[in-house]
């Protein structure tokens, strides 16, 4: 099939995932690029240490507030930040961007619904979820949610910000996407790391296809909103 036969949206959709966009990002050296390594060890160890922790330990919120910080410093210490624009249509803007990123993360949001029926049928698997979604159960639920979109946003910030860019042109979807996996992979819970490549390839090419990170932080707000209120119900 030819794209000519598509529908205009969704040519354009592909025209722009095609086309990196993001000429906005200086050249990267090599000491920016140690930086953003550097970061990256330091928010993977934060990461590991915050989920070791006992649900309900009090440690767990200036830890996860510590790794926010390390990527949030880590993205501006590092890089430019562009928002980005989308639009089907012409040029674009960032409230498309905006836009698109909603709907993102409400489709990903619905697949991990789904698929969380799925792996409550699986034991071994039921219990790595339910291990995460335990900290859910303690202390206040407006806390735990401020500090998950918290961290959502600053990951976007420096995964689909920093390291995207510290990794151009060498394949940035795929290499950002696969660092960030195994950074993920530090919280020693392989469900999360699951997680991560399916989130961190999308969140990666709506960074390419919009030239910025409003999307990707969109789509990560909107994905772990649903996770954090869907899920427990289901894993109860």
């Amino acid at each position: 099939m030819s794209t000519a036969s598509l529908p205009r949206s969704v040519t354009r959709l592909l025209d722009a995932v095609a086309v990196d966009r993001n000429t906005d990002q200086p050249i990267y050296s090599t000491r920016r690029r140690l930086a953003v390594v550097g970061f990256l060890l330091i928010g993977a160890v934060v990461l590991g240490v915050s989920l070791s922790v006992t649900p309900g330990d009090t440690a767990f919120y200036p830890l996860t507030l510590g790794l926010a910080a390390t990527w949030i410093i880590g993205a501006i210490a590092t890089s430019r930040l562009s928002a980005g624009r989308f639009s089907l249509d012409g040029d674009g803007s960032t409230s498309g961007a905006v836009a698109l990123g909603v709907v993102a993360g409400v489709a990903m949001g619905a697949v991990f619904v789904i698929g969380a029926f799925l792996t409550k049928l699986i034991g071994p698997l039921s219990d790595l979820v339910s291990s995460v979604l335990a900290f859910a159960d303690y202390g206040s639920i407006a806390v735990v949610t401020a500090i998950t979109l918290i961290n959502g946003a600053a990951e976007e910030l420096f995964f689909r910000g920093a390291v995207y860019s510290a990794v151009r042109p060498h394949h940035p979807v795929v290499v950002s996407t696969i660092v960030y996996t195994i950074a993920t992979l530090a919280s020693g819970n392989v469900m999360l790391g699951f997680a991560a490549i399916l989130l961190g390839a999308v969140c990666a090419i709506l960074r390419r296809c919009t030239g910025g990170v409003v999307a990707p932080i969109c789509t990560h707000v909107v994905w772990s909103t649903i996770v954090l209120f869907a899920l427990p119900p289901i894993f109860g």
